[in-house]
C-alpha cells in the first residue's frame, strides 16, 4: 500500500497567524487559523479534517459490509461531529458522533444497523481514534 501524505504550513503567532493545509495529491487544500479552530472563523481546522477522514473511511467500510451482505445499488452518506473539549490534559478530541443514512434496497433497518456497527468497529480510522475518543453511531435507512 502507498504511504499517504498531507502537509501544513503556519506563519505567524498562534492567535494572529494563518496556515494552509494540503493533501498529498492536492485533492484538498484549505486555509486554517486560530479563529477557524477555536471560534467561528472562515476556513477549516484539524478537527474538521479528522471528521472528514472518519466519515469517508466509515462510509467506505459500510459500503463493503453492504456489498458483502448482498446489497446492490447502495449509497451511504455520513456526517462526523467531532467534539473538541477542554480537559485536564488540555484541548482534546473527546467524542465523535457518526450519523449515517444509507440506501440498501431490500434490507431492513435491523440488518442495516448491525452492518453499520460492524463498519464502525472495523473502519481503520475508527480503530485509530477509538482508544482516545468515544465514537457513537446513529444509522438509519433512507426513506
Amino acid at each position: 500500500m502507498p504511504i499517504r501524505t498531507a502537509s501544513a504550513r503556519w506563519q505567524g503567532n498562534l492567535t494572529e497567524g494563518a496556515g494552509t493545509v494540503r493533501t498529498g495529491k492536492g485533492g484538498l487544500t484549505g486555509n486554517y487559523s486560530f479563529k477557524s479552530r477555536f471560534e467561528e472563523g472562515e476556513g477549516t481546522n484539524p478537527e474538521e479534517l479528522i471528521g472528514a477522514a472518519h466519515a469517508s473511511c466509515f462510509s467506505m467500510a459500510l459500503s463493503k459490509q453492504l456489498a458483502d451482505a448482498g446489497a446492490t445499488d447502495t449509497s451511504v452518506e455520513t456526517t462526523a461531529k467531532v467534539h473538541f473539549d477542554k480537559t485536564d490534559a488540555g484541548m482534546t478530541v473527546t467524542r465523535i458522533d457518526l450519523e449515517t443514512v444509507g440506501q440498501a434496497p431490500g434490507m431492513d433497518e435491523a440488518q442495516f444497523t448491525k452492518l453499520a456497527e460492524a463498519a464502525k468497529e472495523n473502519c481503520p480510522i475508527s480503530r485509530l481514534l477509538s482508544p482516545g475518543a468515544q465514537i457513537s453511531l446513529t444509522a438509519r435507512l433512507a426513506s
